[in-house]
């Protein structure tokens, strides 16, 4: 496990962010800026160029905060699918720069999320965020933004809908219904485990809801919440004590 501070200068191992972008990849002045950097990102959201294949190496992020300061670790977690094993993983430091706005989460951890997936040897085929991607008011959520930015496929799974209804799904693992605004799919509540809540599936960038489905499973073979972002969660979490 790697463990580098988040205000490190740009090295080449980071993830590629397109330059025009770059901006985006730092905490707006306002929360005005913000909107507006999220509505223009939307536009160069890509959900048609998907996985062709079956990933091998996934990732799976997340950040934690300390509950009396400013203070959040960002952890990046891989997974090989194939075998289940733990690659690698990085953990980074650093304090928060924004404020807690709902429908604006991305701008608090895109900034430590592009550091920790930087300090990765392996370039994962896709990442998990521990949030949201369409499923989201302005359908732009963390998984969206992280994964315009690197151009990697990425996808969220939250363990609540942040918008959106549903009806309920099956109880056996793997059933599923959809989640809806209206006529609009915008994702979809899967039961990872028999008898235990669902999470909420969307896609964020370069993937499908079927591919983002079979790998939400393929992840969570023992609980509730894919082990890619259960492992980041805890990694995170300890980095803090």
């Amino acid at each position: 496990m790697t463990i580098v501070p988040a205000d490190r200068p740009h090295s080449d191992d980071e993830p590629a962010v397109v330059e025009e972008l770059a901006g985006a990849a730092t905490s707006p002045e306002s929360v005005a800026a913000a909107e507006r950097i999220q509505q223009e990102l939307r536009q160069r959201l890509d959900l048609d160029d998907c996985l062709n294949v079956a990933p091998r190496l996934v990732a799976g992020v997340d950040v934690s905060y300390h509950k009396d300061s400013p203070r959040i670790v960002a952890a990046a977690v891989v997974i090989d699918l194939t075998t289940g094993v733990e690659v690698e993983s990085a953990v980074v430091p650093g304090k928060v720069s924004f404020p807690y706005v709902p429908g604006l989460l991305a701008f608090r951890e895109v900034p430590i999320l592009l550091a920790a997936l930087g300090r990765l040897g392996s370039r994962p085929e896709v990442v998990v965020c521990d949030g949201y991607g369409v499923a989201h008011p302005r359908r732009f959520g963390l998984a969206c933004h992280l994964g315009v930015l690197t151009g990697l496929p990425t996808f969220g799974v939250a363990k609540a809908p942040f918008v959106g209804a549903y009806d309920e799904p099956g109880t056996r693992r793997g059933d599923w219904s959809a989640l809806r605004d209206g006529d609009e799919v915008l994702g979809r509540v899967l039961r990872t485990q028999t008898d235990v809540k669902p999470v909420f599936v969307s896609v964020g960038h370069r993937t499908s809801l079927d591919q983002t489905t079979t790998i939400t499973l393929d992840l969570s073979r023992r609980y509730r919440l894919p082990e890619v972002i259960r492992r980041a969660d805890f990694l995170s979490r300890e980095a803090l004590r």
